[in-house]
């Protein structure tokens, strides 16, 4: 299975809802549909993993790349709505001490709004 995703906007919050595996074998799709959707405008960013699967190293290191993206005063960026499954692996390696992880999109939402 391959990774596709929908966009969608709340205020000043782009969303984007993933759905599917993303690992070494999708991982360049997963960054080039990122990417396409992301504007010079776009200064909050939330990943949706409620219909992801599985991520995999691959994966995680395409957030990273684009949380990067998302560093600096209002700018903001976060993962939610992880499986328990992908929850441990983003706590396992390290990642959720980098990236911001939310148990909701309306949690992300909201922390995005207070900043």
């Amino acid at each position: 299975m391959t990774v596709d995703l929908k966009w969608v906007r709340s205020g000043d919050t782009l969303i984007a809802a993933l759905l599917g595996r993303i690992d070494s074998g999708s991982a360049e799709d997963f960054q080039r549909l990122l990417e396409d959707g992301l504007g010079p405008d776009d200064h909050n960013l939330v990943l949706d993993f409620e219909r992801v699967a599985f991520i995999g190293s691959a994966g995680l290191r395409v957030c990273l790349v684009v949380a990067r993206q998302f560093t600096g005063p209002d700018r903001n960026f976060g993962l939610c709505s992880l499986s328990q499954f992908n929850r441990d692996i983003v706590a396992v390696s390290g990642f959720d001490r980098i990236i911001n992880v939310y148990d909701s999109r309306a949690t992300a939402i909201e922390s995005f709004a207070h900043g």
